[in-house]
């Protein structure tokens, strides 16, 4: 593991998640496919930690995206940050073993993980570390439905991840949202998922009848993963994506939706991916991507008992 130059905003710089609540990890490197290069997202961990380093004098302050200081009323949330796993672009096996251990690791110390990748492909280990805590619902934010069978003859790369998730079987629900524009799936994949039983909510959908449509599938209290691709951001707000869109959600519906489903059932982990920095805008996408970061904190700190 190597260790965070600058730690994530309220965080302190640890070796294990032990006696934290939270505990967050960067990802560099999933499954990459032959003739594509990963690579593009490996600096994504660093540069979130750093796009909030100046808030760092306001960890008192009260937040009013989700209703108190991001450590909660007392500052005490505690949350951890391991820095980022030692993965390699080309290694997609290892960097899987790798990214399912840490989780795993996290997880045995009853803390909730919370990764940075990395390419779309990095949540597959994510999700399969949580085999023992199902039956999950996975709450996926993206713009792709990601029910690739393979590509490139991988099954296990950037657009197979709910395909993948729907094969587990500590995974009972799966609710996607946020889906439009070309290249979201192949009519095939589309049927697939509908006969799983995913739920697809577009992101029309949610500009028409809001968070709502995609919270009420979430049965309270049920263990919840959040799975947030940035390119479910429309593109204004967020630039650092590799294949951009039209139509996305607003930062607002986003951090509703999350503070949302935290309240309504019980957050088991988080990933946010597909952050792009070399595609950034003045580090508007930097700064946007570590606020919903902040959110999924903040929430968890702020959460109301029952």
């Amino acid at each position: 593991m190597n260790k965070p130059r600058i730690p994530f905003l309220g965080s302190r710089v640890a070796a294990s998640a032990k006696n934290a609540q939270a505990a967050l990890f960067g990802a560099p490197h999933g499954t990459p496919y032959k003739g594509i290069d990963n690579r593009p997202y490996e600096q994504a961990p660093g540069i979130l930690r750093k796009a909030l380093k100046n808030d760092a004098a306001f960890l008192d302050s009260w937040d009013f995206d989700f209703g108190g200081p991001l450590l909660g009323r007392n500052g005490q949330y505690r949350l951890v940050d391991l820095g980022d796993l030692e993965t390699q672009s080309k290694q997609g096996a290892k960097n899987r073993k790798t990214i399912e251990a840490c989780t795993r690791g996290i997880l045995a110390q009853s803390a909730v993980p919370i990764m940075i990748g990395g390419d779309d492909s990095t949540p597959i280990p994510f999700i399969q570390a949580f085999s023992d805590h199902g039956p999950l619902t996975i709450l996926q934010i993206d713009a792709h439905i990601d029910w690739r069978q393979e590509r490139y003859g991988e099954p296990l790369g950037f657009s197979s991840t709910m395909r993948r998730a729907s094969e587990m079987s500590h995974v009972g629900k799966i609710i996607q949202v946020g889906m439009r524009g070309m290249g979201s799936a192949r009519e095939q994949e589309v049927r697939d998922a509908e006969a799983w039983g995913a739920k697809l909510i577009t992101a029309a959908t949610i500009h028409e009848k809001g968070i709502a449509a995609a919270l009420t599938h979430i049965k309270a209290g049920s263990p919840l993963l959040i799975t947030l691709d940035c390119d479910g951001l429309d593109w204004s707000i967020m630039p650092a994506v590799a294949y951009p869109s039209t139509g996305g959600l607003t930062h607002t519906q986003v951090t509703r939706l999350i503070q949302g489903a935290i309240a309504k059932a019980r957050l088991a982990g988080f990933d946010l991916i597909e952050f792009v920095p070399k595609n950034d805008r003045d580090g508007i996408g930097a700064f946007t991507a570590a606020r919903i970061i902040c959110n999924v904190i903040g929430s968890l700190a702020n959460r109301k008992a029952g």
